[in-house]
């Protein structure tokens, strides 16, 4: 899946996008950013508070329990304030 990444959270880790492939026990939001916060100190440092974390997956917010199986996407980005 195609994992995308907005704002600070993408300065942090130091790219917009990458290609990843999740072992099976990845089943959740939540379960995504843990695991990629074990791929390196940029990762760590990027979701050190993933309560304040938002996501999307294929263009839709979602919370960190839905479900990635079948995402084609997965976006991560900080909170966003309106005007």
């Amino acid at each position: 899946m195609k994992v995308l990444y907005f704002a600070w959270v993408r300065e942090r880790i130091g790219k917009a996008e990458e290609v990843v492939d999740p072992p099976p026990a990845v089943k959740t939001v939540g379960d995504l950013i843990l695991w990629l916060k074990d791929r390196g100190e940029e990762y760590a440092n990027a979701f050190a508070k993933p309560s304040v974390i938002r996501a999307a997956i294929d263009h839709t917010h979602v919370k960190a329990d839905t479900a990635i199986a079948g995402a084609r996407e997965v976006a991560f980005f900080p909170p966003m304030t309106g005007g």
